[in-house]
């Protein structure tokens, strides 16, 4: 099944993005290198250097196998639709109400971004951020929403910002060391409660 055929519960879109699940086709295919089946099944061509995050996909793969329902909740290609180019990746790192996020979101989602090089600067990491806050506030009730990122991360930070998030705190992750922390509380299912 190609991602056009799933469901449209699990396309999130943006004025100019689309948020594309990446299923177990699409991550088995990026994985072996094999580039023209990926594009084929995300429709939509990928930079060279694809995949950005290998270790994260293996990841997803394990997540995928132990939970098929967990697609949406998973990482995502940002698909900019005028150009039908992957520019970068973004998504949840999990189902709602994962055991990491009890002290600062119970029953919330933690998200990350990812825009390649050629594509920052242009404001698509806070309006993927926007779509994800906005697509899990309104069709799943999700309230609470954290991100985390390396201390130096200014870019990031800025980001997180702008979509209304506040640092509360930090924490250390088993690979990437000490990260802040930083929460949303959404007011109502619609979106954030403090704009960005």
């Amino acid at each position: 099944m190609s991602q056009g055929e799933r469901g449209l519960d699990e396309l999130i879109e943006t004025p100019r993005l689309q948020l594309v699940t990446m299923g177990e086709e699409v991550l088995q295919a990026s994985l072996a290198g094999d580039r023209a089946r990926a594009e084929a099944l995300l429709g939509a061509a990928l930079p060279t250097d694809w995949p950005p995050h290998p270790e994260i996909f293996a990841l997803r793969l394990e997540q995928l196998a132990a939970d098929p329902g967990a697609l949406p909740w998973l990482t995502r290609a940002i698909v900019e639709k005028e150009q039908g180019v992957v520019v970068g990746v973004s998504g949840f790192h999990g189902p709602p109400g994962e055991e990491s996020l009890a002290a600062y979101a119970p029953g919330g989602v933690e998200f990350g971004y990812t825009v390649f090089e050629p594509y920052r600067g242009r404001g698509i990491a806070t309006e993927c951020g926007r779509g994800l806050v906005d697509w899990a506030s309104s069709r799943h009730g999700i309230r609470l929403f954290v991100v985390s990122m390396a201390p130096g991360n200014a870019a990031s930070a800025g980001v997180a910002r702008r979509l209304g998030f506040t640092r509360v705190g930090t924490w250390r992750h088993e690979e990437r060391g000490i990260e802040h922390v930083y929460r949303l509380e959404v007011e109502s299912a619609g979106g954030p409660g403090t704009s960005g």
